[in-house]
């Protein structure tokens, strides 16, 4: 088990916290975080492009000319690919780009990126992240009391107060636990976590496939 500081929202230490190993102090994998990464984006890809092909293209049922005597070369039909106004050959055509990698994947991946950004020192634990739901709140302590140009808050999705306001600050992302993901903590250089997201995360990961925490 891993033990790190928590802080307030003025960067004074009020506590420790352990957390496991497996999920924040795992050797950073590059290929897990690809996969991850790559996953998230071609999955965003709504795979609508098209062109009409020959058979799709209007007219051009009537051979233009006929086979021989007329001393031009044999033409069947003006959809002809190489015809002004004819059809595509070999263009796009709707496709299901999906691409799902193994959960163990996704989760190793998740706890990868999270392990990389706690290694570089950059993940900050504090105690509460209390919301009016203001931005300017939100932006002071982030700015001022921890010290921070940019991250990703993190804390329990009740709070929603505290997504109402980060989420309006330009150089800050706000996410409930079940939403963290790899691309998220890569886009940021710090991370900004709650004590009780930050057991709900360890715990998340860890929980076997098919099980439910007790």
């Amino acid at each position: 088990m891993a033990k790190f500081d928590v802080v307030d929202l003025t960067s004074k230490k009020v506590a420790e916290i352990e957390l496991s190993d497996d999920v924040f102090a795992l050797e950073p994998n590059a290929h897990l975080l690809y996969e991850a990464a790559k996953f998230q984006q071609i999955n965003r890809r709504a795979g609508t492009v098209a062109v009409k092909n020959s058979s799709l293209v209007s007219g051009g049922g009537k051979k233009p000319w006929k086979q021989k005597g007329t001393g031009r070369a044999r033409q069947g039909s003006s959809r002809a690919s190489h015809w002004v106004g004819g059809g595509k050959a070999m263009g796009p055509k709707p496709r299901d780009y999906t691409y799902r990698p193994p959960r163990t994947v996704r989760r190793n991946a998740l706890a990868s990126a999270i392990s990389m950004r706690v290694a570089e020192k950059a993940v900050i634990f504090v105690s509460e992240f209390p919301s009016d739901g203001k931005a300017k709140q939100a932006a002071t302590a982030l700015t001022k009391g921890l010290k921070l140009a940019n991250a990703l808050v993190v804390d329990q999705k009740s709070n929603g107060k505290l997504m109402l306001a980060v989420r309006n600050l330009a150089k800050f992302d706000v996410l409930p636990v079940e939403g963290v993901n790899v691309e998220s903590i890569l886009r940021r250089k710090n991370i900004v976590i709650t004590v009780a997201a930050a057991k709900a995360l360890n715990d998340a990961l860890l929980t076997p496939r098919g099980k439910k925490e007790a």
